[in-house]
C-alpha cells in the first residue's frame, strides 16, 4: 500500500481502466480536487503504476509528480503540437490559460488521461487563478467563466472526480468492452483525401484545394502521404509551409514512412528521393521572400497565417492546397474558411474543398473531446448564414451580458465572433465573460441573434501614471487603446481620459449590408456619452472595407501602428470618436499630430502598405498643406516641361496633403503609382517589379500626365 492508501489492487484497476479506454478509443478527464500538496502526493503514488510516456506536467519543475513527465509551461503548450501524449498533468493551481489547456488536451491519444489539479468545484468562481494577472482579470471578485466550467464538470458523469483528503480511492467507472478494439489507422475519408490531393497535385493549374477538419482527423498525415505519392509519381518539387516547423512534423513523419526505401537523403526539414524529387519546408515569410519553384505548395495550419500572405501564396504558385483546423484552441478556423472563400471565389473560382469529419486518433464519441469542446465552445458558430428574412425595422439592439446567458445563447453569440474575426480563441471567451470593464450589446431579429458588439471601458488613469505610461516606464493591464495612444502618439491625456473601446464587433454573414453594425456602434456611442466617457474607439488590422465602415460610424483615424501584426500581417489602425468636449479636443490633436508626421513616416514605417489603402488613409487625415506660387510653378514645370521627378518630389508630397487632392487621385488610374512613388518613395526598379511602370522614363511620363490632369480638373489649389 502506498502512503496515500492506494493498494496494489487499486493501482491495477487504473491500468485496466486505461487499457479499456484505449480499446474503445476514448480519453478521460480526471479532476483532482482539494489541497494541492495532498493532490501531488496522490499522483506520486499513482503515476509510477500506469503508462506515462510520453507525458506532460505543467507546474513548476521542482513539483513534478513523476520523473517520466516532461515539464512544459502552459504558455509553451503549442510547442507540443504535432506530438502525442499518454498523460497530461495540468497544475491548475499555477494558472489555467484556456488556450494552453485545450491545446494539450488535443495531444492525448486513445487511452490518455488528463489530470487536472484544482480547488473543489464550489470554489472555482472565486478562485484567484494566477493567470488572471496577465490579462487584468485579477481585478474581479467573481469569475463567471470559471463558474461555468465548474458547472459543466459537475454535471458530466464521465468526469472522474477525486479528493485525496476525503475519497482517495473512488471506484473507477465501468467501461464496457469494445466490440472491436480501436486502432489508429486511415479512415475512408482520409484515404479519399489522399487520393484527391494526388489528383489535384498532378492535375490542372489554378484550381486550389481547401482542406478543413477538426483537430485529430488526420489532416496533416494525409498531406504527408499525398506528398510522398506525388514525388513517387514524378513531381520534382513539393513545398510545405506553415507558421512553424512544429506544425508540420506529423506531415513529414508520414511522408518519410510512405517513401521508405525510396528516400535518398533526409534532413529535419527536407526529404530527397532516389528519383530526384524533393519535399521541403519553408516558413511562410521565407517562402514568399525566396519564391522558389515548386509544382505543388501545401499550406498547413492555414488559419494561423495572415490573410494577405495566404493570398500571395495562392497567386504565386500553380497548385496550392490550404489545410486548416476549423474548430479549435488556435481560433480563426471558421473565420478563415468564410473570409478566404471570398478571395478564392474572386481569384480562382474553380477552387475545390474537402472536409474530414471522422477522428483518427480517438473514437468518434470520445468523452474528452466532447467535454473540452463544450467547456471552451470550440465548436461555436453563428448559426446558418442564410439571408435574414425579417425587415430591418424589426431589429432590436439591447445590452447583453455573456456571463448571464444560457450556454446555447453564449455559443451562438461567441460563434459570431469566431466567424467574423481572424483569431478568436477560448482565452477571448474568458476575457469577455470575466472582464468587469466589459460592456456588450446584441442585435436580434426575433429570436435570431444577428450581431454582437463587445466593448471595454478603458483609461481614466491618474495623471502621474499616465505620464509614466507616456514615457514608456509603466504599462497597466487592461487599457490597450489609451496606453497605445499615450505611448506612441505622445499625449498623456489619452490615458487619463476614459474610453469605450470596441474590442470585437460581428454581424451574421446573412445579415450584412443592412446597417446592423452601424446601429450597434451607434448604441455603444450613445452609452459612452450617457456615462460621461470621453471617447469611443477601436483598434483593428488595416483594411480598406473596415476603414470605410468605421468612418461611416463617425470614427476618425488617430494612429497607424509601425509594425505588422503577427496574426493578420496588417498594420494596426486606431480610430476615435469624441463623446465629450475634452474627448473631441483629444481626437483633433491626435489627428493633426499624425497628419504632420505622415509624410516622414510613410516611406520609413509603411513601405509595404497596400497603395489604395495608403491613399484612403492619406485622404482621411486633415489636409494641413497649402501650395504657394513657387509650388505651382514647380508643378507646372513638372507637368508640362522637363523638370525631373526627384526635384519635383517635395512639392508632389506636399500636394498629397493638400485639401481634396488625395481624394481626387483615388479616382484616377495612376493611384497606386502615385502612392508608391511619391508617398512610399520606392525606387524605379521596385516600381517596375510591381508592374506599375516599365521604367523610370515611362513612370515619370505617367506621373506628369496625372499632374496635368490634376492641374486642369482637380480641386482648386
Amino acid at each position: 500500500m502506498t502512503p496515500c492508501g492506494l493498494t496494489a489492487a487499486y493501482l491495477d484497476s487504473w491500468r485496466t481502466f486505461q487499457c479499456k479506454l484505449a480499446q474503445r478509443g476514448e480519453r478521460r478527464l480526471v479532476l483532482i480536487e482539494g489541497d494541492r500538496t495532498e493532490s501531488l502526493n496522490w499522483l506520486k503514488a499513482l503515476l509510477p503504476a500506469i503508462p506515462t510516456e510520453p507525458g506532460v506536467w505543467t507546474g513548476p519543475e521542482s513539483d513534478c509528480p513523476d520523473g517520466m513527465l516532461t515539464t512544459l509551461a502552459p504558455k509553451h503548450a503549442r510547442q507540443w503540437l504535432g506530438r502525442e501524449s499518454s498523460i497530461v498533468v495540468w497544475d491548475g493551481w499555477n494558472g489555467n490559460p484556456p488556450d494552453g489547456f485545450a491545446a494539450l488536451a488535443g495531444t492525448l491519444r486513445a487511452g490518455g488521461l488528463l489530470f487536472w489539479l484544482m480547488p473543489p468545484l464550489g470554489q472555482w468562481q472565486r478562485f484567484e487563478d494566477p493567470d488572471y494577472a496577465r490579462t487584468g482579470l485579477d481585478q474581479s471578485r467573481e469569475h463567471p467563466f470559471a463558474g461555468r466550467l465548474s458547472q459543466i464538470l459537475a454535471e458530466d458523469p464521465r468526469v472522474l472526480r477525486i479528493n485525496p483528503a476525503t475519497n482517495p480511492c473512488p471506484e473507477l467507472p465501468a467501461v464496457s468492452a469494445a466490440v472491436t478494439d480501436f486502432a489508429v489507422g486511415a479512415t475512408k475519408a482520409q484515404t479519399a483525401l489522399v487520393k484527391q490531393l494526388v489528383h489535384f497535385g498532378l492535375g490542372r493549374r489554378r484550381r486550389p484545394l481547401v482542406v478543413t477538419s477538426d483537430r485529430g482527423r488526420g489532416k496533416s498525415a494525409a498531406l504527408g502521404m499525398a506528398a510522398a505519392e506525388l514525388l513517387q509519381q514524378g513531381r520534382r518539387q513539393v513545398l510545405v509551409t506553415a507558421p512553424a516547423w512544429e506544425n508540420v512534423e506529423t506531415l513529414f513523419s508520414h511522408a518519410r514512412s510512405a517513401l521508405g526505401a525510396e528516400l535518398l537523403e533526409t534532413d529535419s526539414d527536407a526529404l530527397e528521393t532516389l528519383g530526384g524529387g524533393s519535399l521541403r519546408f519553408l516558413p511562410v515569410r521565407e517562402l514568399l521572400a525566396r519564391q522558389p519553384d515548386a509544382e505543388v505548395v501545401m499550406v498547413d495550419e492555414a488559419a494561423a497565417v495572415p490573410a494577405p500572405l495566404l493570398k500571395q501564396i495562392l497567386l504565386g504558385w500553380p497548385r496550392v492546397v490550404f489545410a486548416s483546423t476549423v474548430h479549435g484552441y488556435e481560433g480563426a478556423g471558421r473565420g478563415f474558411a468564410i473570409r478566404f472563400r471570398q478571395v478564392l471565389d474572386r481569384e480562382t473560382p474553380q477552387w475545390q474543398s474537402f472536409t474530414l469529419m471522422e477522428p483518427v486518433r480517438w473514437a468518434q464519441e470520445d468523452p474528452l473531446e466532447n467535454l473540452v469542446s463544450r467547456l471552451f465552445l470550440l465548436a461555436a458558430d453563428g448559426g446558418e448564414s442564410d439571408a435574414v428574412c425579417a425587415e430591418p425595422s424589426e431589429l432590436i439592439v439591447e445590452p447583453w451580458e455573456p456571463s448571464e446567458a444560457s450556454d446555447s445563447e453564449l455559443s451562438e453569440a461567441f460563434g459570431l465572433l469566431v466567424d467574423a474575426h481572424y483569431r478568436t480563441t477560448p482565452a477571448d471567451l474568458r476575457q469577455w465573460m470575466d472582464d468587469p470593464a466589459a460592456k456588450s450589446w446584441r442585435a436580434r431579429m426575433g429570436d435570431k441573434v444577428v450581431g454582437i458588439l463587445w466593448g471595454a471601458v478603458e483609461g481614466g488613469l491618474s495623471a502621474d501614471i499616465a505620464e509614466q505610461v507616456t514615457l514608456g516606464n509603466r504599462r497597466i493591464r487592461g487599457h490597450m487603446l489609451p496606453q497605445s495612444l499615450a505611448t506612441h502618439s505622445g499625449f498623456p491625456e489619452a490615458a487619463t481620459q476614459s474610453c469605450l473601446r470596441v474590442v470585437r464587433i460581428a454581424v451574421a454573414d446573412g445579415a450584412r449590408r443592412l446597417g446592423i453594425g452601424r446601429q450597434l456602434v451607434a448604441v455603444a456611442s450613445g452609452y459612452a456619452r450617457e456615462q460621461g466617457l470621453d471617447t469611443l474607439g477601436t483598434s483593428y488590422g488595416s483594411n480598406g472595407d473596415l476603414l470605410t465602415f468605421w468612418q461611416s460610424c463617425g470614427l476618425a483615424l488617430v494612429r497607424v501602428g509601425l509594425r505588422q501584426e503577427a496574426t493578420s500581417g496588417e498594420y494596426p489602425l486606431q480610430m476615435l470618436q469624441g463623446r465629450s468636449a475634452s474627448g473631441t479636443d483629444l481626437v483633433n490633436c491626435l489627428r493633426h499630430r499624425l497628419a504632420g508626421h505622415w509624410l516622414t513616416l510613410v516611406p520609413l514605417a509603411w513601405p509595404l502598405l497596400e497603395p489604395r489603402l495608403l491613399a484612403q488613409l492619406t485622404a482621411e487625415l486633415p489636409a494641413f498643406c497649402r501650395v504657394n506660387d513657387e509650388d505651382r510653378r514647380d508643378l507646372h514645370s513638372f507637368a508640362y516641361g522637363h523638370r525631373g521627378f526627384l526635384l519635383s518630389l517635395p512639392v508632389l508630397r506636399k500636394l498629397s496633403m493638400t485639401r481634396g487632392v488625395m481624394g481626387w487621385i483615388m479616382q484616377q488610374d495612376q493611384t497606386a503609382l502615385w502612392c508608391c512613388a511619391v508617398l512610399q518613395q520606392l525606387s524605379w526598379r521596385e516600381l517596375q517589379a510591381k508592374g506599375l511602370c516599365l521604367g523610370q522614363r515611362e513612370g515619370e511620363d505617367r506621373l506628369r500626365g496625372l499632374t496635368r490632369q490634376l492641374l486642369k480638373n482637380g480641386p482648386e489649389l
